[in-house]
């Protein structure tokens, strides 16, 4: 397996809440599913050379502040 860097990440609690039911959802940890989200998004960002979409600025759904 290949070395892994370590990375402090500061989350919003409500940010951090629905990541952990989404993560759960897919039986996932914390850490697996921003290492999948963010693996995702570099696969389309290489394949498209552009973001994952045209929409990634607008804002969320959920109130994160």
């Amino acid at each position: 397996m290949a070395d892994k860097k370590q990375v402090p990440l500061r989350l919003n609690e409500a940010l951090y809440n629905e990541l952990a039911g989404w993560a759960e959802d897919d039986f996932r940890s914390i850490n697996g599913q921003i290492e999948y989200l963010l693996s995702e998004c570099v696969k389309q960002r290489r394949k498209n050379g552009g973001y994952v979409g045209k929409e990634i600025d607008k804002p969320l759904d959920i109130d994160i502040k």
